[in-house]
């Protein structure tokens, strides 16, 4: 046997998806020795300014691909996480049952087969245990977020089985497959609960009230919480490096981190399939539970 080197692998859609979904989990990891990899299937080049007060303003409008680069390289530097481009184009936003047809060659036009092989190829080098995902809604209908479930299940499969693309690396079999449950309830509700009972009149109060329509009747399907609160200013950096699609005051993302850090300290996921036998109680406490030494 060997000592264990534990890998994390993200996969998400957009540049900027990562710094919202799970960059203090990653830094957390990150902090306690684990290597963090995180995968932008798409270059966001189709995404729209959502920052009004954007200063390259005339950047990104000639040049949106570059500068989503540039923000990409920006969160990279704020967390520490290692970086890969799947490298396909964004497909945009498209309304859900509108018909509209996705943009030829997008990332929601190519099919699932073909879009899966440089992510199976990533695994079997990175050989992570862990591959965090969303679930089949995509967390939300964006065609590139559901893409990047369909493309992350189809990876997890193949890159295990050894007959599948040789060319591509040997095969590696990852331990854990959890999908991103941040926005759940459960953190709604505390949140809500503490600003209720200890700061009645805080202005996040209405705010969150609003917001708990979002999720109010949705089970809470997160299975673990990652106890991430001290590094919610590293996400809130890496948050704001993504200037163009993130305001730095934007009330959905930067909500009081002394108030997060005492009502919902963590970061949620939901353990979907495991190749390794779970010891811990329900829920567990950490993604790599079960993973054993390298033989």
């Amino acid at each position: 046997m060997r000592p264990l080197t534990l890998r994390l692998l993200a996969v998400h859609a957009h540049p900027d998806d990562e710094s919202s979904k799970g960059a203090a989990t990653y830094a957390y990891y990150l902090d306690r020795g684990v290597e963090v990899m995180v995968v932008s299937c798409t270059g966001g080049e189709r995404g729209s300014v959502l920052n009004e007060s954007l200063e390259p303003r005339i950047w990104a409008e000639r040049d949106m691909a570059g500068l989503r680069r540039v923000e990409m390289a920006a969160a990279q530097a704020a967390v520490g996480f290692q970086h890969r481009w799947l490298g396909y184009h964004d497909s945009g936003w498209i309304e859900p049952e509108s018909g509209d047809p996705l943009p030829v060659n997008s990332f929601g036009a190519i099919p699932v087969e073909i879009s899966a092989q440089p992510l199976v190829k990533l695994i079997r080098e990175f050989r992570p245990q862990v591959l965090i995902t969303y679930d089949e809604n995509g967390g939300y209908p964006h065609p590139d977020h559901i893409r990047t479930h369909e493309v992350s299940l189809r990876a997890w499969e193949l890159a295990a089985d050894a007959s599948a693309h040789p060319e591509l690396g040997e095969a590696w079999s990852i331990s854990k497959l959890y999908y991103d449950r941040t926005m759940n309830p459960a953190r709604f509700e505390a949140v809500f609960d503490y600003l209720t009972r200890e700061l009645p009149e805080h202005a996040l109060l209405k705010t969150l009230t609003e917001m708990r329509g979002w999720v109010d009747g949705r089970p809470n399907l997160a299975t673990v919480s990652i106890p991430a609160g001290a590094f919610f200013d590293v996400r809130d950096a890496a948050l704001r490096a993504h200037a163009s699609q993130v305001a730095p005051d934007h009330p959905f993302f930067f909500w009081p981190n002394d108030i997060l850090q005492t009502a919902w300290p963590y970061e949620d996921y939901q353990l979907v399939q495991s190749r390794v036998e779970v010891t811990s109680t329900d829920p567990e406490t950490d993604l790599f539970d079960g993973v054993e030494d390298e033989a």
